[in-house]
C-alpha cells in the first residue's frame, strides 16, 4: 500500500461490530467442530483473537453465547439464499433454486448441523424459534406462489404439512450427500422432481 494511501480509521461502532462477528464466527466454527458441550469461552476467544475479558463485553457468560449462535448462523444463512435465488426463477423453479443455495451454503459451513441439532438441547429457545422461522418463512413463500398462480391451491394444515415435508426432504438430502463434498446435480434434480408435482 503506498505510503499516500491511509487506512479508514474504524469508528468505536465499527470495531465493536467486528469483534462481534469475530467471535460468532469463532464460536460457529469450534461449535460446529467440537459440538456445545466441548466449546468454552477461552476456546472461542483464543480462535476470535481477543481476551476473555472483552467476551463479556457481548456476553453474559457461554449460555448467553450458544442462545445467540443458532440466530446469528440463520440470518447468514437466510440472507446467503436470498442473494444467489435468481430474481427470474418462479414457481417450482424457484424453490429448486433455493435449495440450490442451501446446498451452496452448506459447503461452505460444513457444521451447520451440529449448530441447528444440538441446539435442541443446549439451545432449545433459539432451535424452536429458528424451526419457527424456517417454516413460516417457506410457508409465504408458497402462499405468494399460491397467490401468483405459479403454484396450485392449498390451504391451512396441508400446506403446513408440505412445509415440514419439503423443509425435512431438504435436510435428508443434504446430510447424506453432503459431507464435506459439492452434493451432486443428481440429488438436486431428485429434489425438483419432488417439488415440481406440487406446482
Amino acid at each position: 500500500m503506498p505510503a499516500s494511501v491511509k487506512r479508514k480509521k474504524l469508528t468505536r461502532e465499527e470495531k465493536s461490530k467486528q469483534t462481534y462477528e469475530a467471535l460468532m464466527a469463532s464460536a460457529a466454527e469450534v461449535v460446529g467442530a467440537r459440538g456445545y458441550a466441548a466449546t468454552s469461552v477461552a476456546k472461542v476467544t483464543e480462535m476470535a483473537g481477543v481476551s476473555q475479558g472483552t467476551f463479556y463485553n457481548y456476553f453474559d457468560d457461554r449460555q448467553t453465547l450458544f442462545d445467540s449462535l443458532l440466530p446469528y448462523v440463520g440470518t447468514n444463512m437466510i440472507h446467503e439464499i436470498a442473494a444467489e435465488v435468481p430474481r427470474a426463477a418462479q414457481g417450482w423453479k424457484r424453490e429448486v433454486e433455493r435449495f440450490r443455495a442451501y446446498c451452496h451454503f452448506l459447503g461452505r459451513n460444513p457444521g451447520f448441523y451440529r449448530i441447528l441439532y444440538e441446539a435442541e438441547i443446549f439451545a432449545p429457545k433459539a432451535h424452536a424459534d429458528h424451526m419457527k422461522r424456517m417454516s413460516e418463512g417457506l410457508r409465504r413463500s408458497f402462499l405468494r406462489s399460491i397467490e401468483c398462480g405459479d403454484m396450485k391451491k392449498v390451504d391451512g394444515e396441508e400446506l403446513d404439512a408440505i412445509v415440514f415435508a419439503l423443509l425435512g426432504a431438504r435436510a435428508y438430502v443434504a446430510m447424506n450427500y453432503g459431507k464435506g463434498t459439492e452434493i451432486p446435480e443428481s440429488a438436486i434434480a431428485g429434489y425438483a422432481r419432488l417439488v415440481r408435482g406440487l406446482f
